[in-house]
């Protein structure tokens, strides 16, 4: 049983070889018969498909990581005494001095008022920036619907 299991696999693994041989032959003898029409749009057909995964790939996973590590080296940046963040550990404080020399943030965790310094890079969010924005982002949505049109009638 087992010398047939080997044979099966053998006589497959030559399969697999030959068939990508044949399509290379077949290539190589259209570029001698001087058809460089056909030569390109293979070369193309070839290529193509790697270079679209790579375009996508970039598109969909690479494009938005680097945006989003942009904001938060943004957010990092313009932190400011009192807003109240969250560090990558789990940490949440309230920011007490920023060192920009340093790149470092003093932060206020707790009612027993315990200081922890960290860097910049630590923070992962600020939670009273997204508070604010939220915020913000309800009264222009509270505005955008007053605006609209109810669909009562006038009184006439």
């Amino acid at each position: 049983m087992n010398q047939k299991l080997k044979k099966v696999l053998a006589a497959m693994t030559g399969v697999a070889i030959a068939v990508p041989m044949g399509t290379l032959t077949v290539f190589a003898s259209d570029s001698s018969a001087g058809a460089s029409g056909g030569t390109a749009a293979a070369l193309f057909s070839t290529l193509g498909l790697p270079i679209l995964l790579l375009v996508f790939l970039y598109l969909i996973m690479i494009r938005p990581q680097q945006k989003q590590e942009k904001e938060t080296r943004e957010m990092q940046k313009n932190l400011q005494v009192g807003d109240e963040v969250v560090t990558i550990g789990g940490i949440v404080g309230i920011v007490l001095r920023v060192e920009d020399a340093t790149e470092t943030v003093v932060l206020e965790t707790g009612s027993d008022r315990l200081k922890i310094r960290l860097k910049q890079d630590a923070i992962k969010e600020n939670v009273t920036a997204m508070e604010q924005a939220a915020a913000a982002k309800a009264e222009k949505d509270k505005k955008k619907t007053s605006l609209l049109p109810t669909g009562k009638p006038k009184d006439e």
